[in-house]
């Protein structure tokens, strides 16, 4: 029956309105959290050269 399967198709879309309703809620978190913290973001704000663990090391050499 055609009339069956446009209310299966129907129940499906209920179904997955709070689901999305999450995402979005979550997504909306996630952002928040990024923005506050993106100070402290080494991927946004850098890293010193200073701390830097993997910064090129210094050779000393003497020339004659």
């Amino acid at each position: 029956m055609p009339g069956s399967s446009a209310v299966a198709a129907m129940k499906k879309v209920v179904q997955q309105l709070p689901l999305e309703a999450g995402l979005n809620h979550a997504a909306a978190d996630l952002k928040q959290f990024g923005v506050q913290n993106a100070q402290h973001d080494p991927l946004l704000t850098g890293v010193s050269s200073s701390t830097n663990p993997f910064r090129p090391q210094k050779v000393c050499s003497f020339s004659q």
